[in-house]
């Protein structure tokens, strides 16, 4: 099945390939199939596929900035206990809740 090749920006004639800005050439990898791609269409019709891709390089994205995030929280845990022991073991007397005088 192959859809016909007219352009809905030029009145539904025959679509003018090269002679359009719309036109254009995508490469790289189809995010359905895994195959390589390089081919010229216009623009309008690789939206689909091109809106897909995207969303998958978000979904990649967020999973990175989360991971960074937990690294972040965990460091953050460990300098406050950090913070905690040697403030301890600078002034004995909050080891024992005593009231600084």
């Amino acid at each position: 099945m192959k859809p016909k090749e007219n352009c809905p920006l030029n009145k539904f004639k025959p679509c003018k390939q090269f002679e359009c800005t719309w036109y254009i050439q995508v490469r790289g990898t189809n995010p359905n199939s895994g195959k390589e791609v390089d081919e010229y269409g216009c623009a309008m019709a690789w939206m689909p596929i091109l809106l897909l891709e995207g969303a998958q390089q978000q979904k990649s994205t967020g999973a990175a900035i989360e991971s960074f995030r937990n690294e972040v929280v965990k460091a953050n845990k460990e300098n406050q206990f950090l913070f905690v022991n040697s403030n301890l073991h600078d002034n004995p007397k909050l080891i024992n809740n005593e009231e600084n005088d």
